[in-house]
């Protein structure tokens, strides 16, 4: 268990550093992905504002939600079992 911990903390830090130093490496790219995504947020509302009322749809797959955590949760076990033996 604490090798998982300790390989999950390095992970994490790995990851946190990548996200962060990436846009160093590729600045063009990165600048284009935010015009793009200032671009979709200002269509947005643009398309809020002509359209009166509210007119969200939610979709929220509980059923499905609680047959994979419950599957997940089996599995978890299940290879707990079999590693602690």
């Amino acid at each position: 268990m604490q090798e998982f911990l300790i390989y999950s903390i390095i992970g994490s830090v790995v990851l946190t550093a990548l996200i962060n130093v990436l846009p160093w490496f590729f600045p063009k790219a990165m600048q284009k992905a935010e015009r793009e995504i200032h671009k979709k947020i200002g269509e947005s509302i643009e398309r809020a504002e002509q359209q009166p009322g509210s007119r969200v749809n939610v979709f929220f797959p509980w059923k499905t939600m609680l047959i994979v955590s419950l599957v997940l949760t089996v599995l978890v076990n299940v290879v707990g079992y079999f590693a602690g033996h």
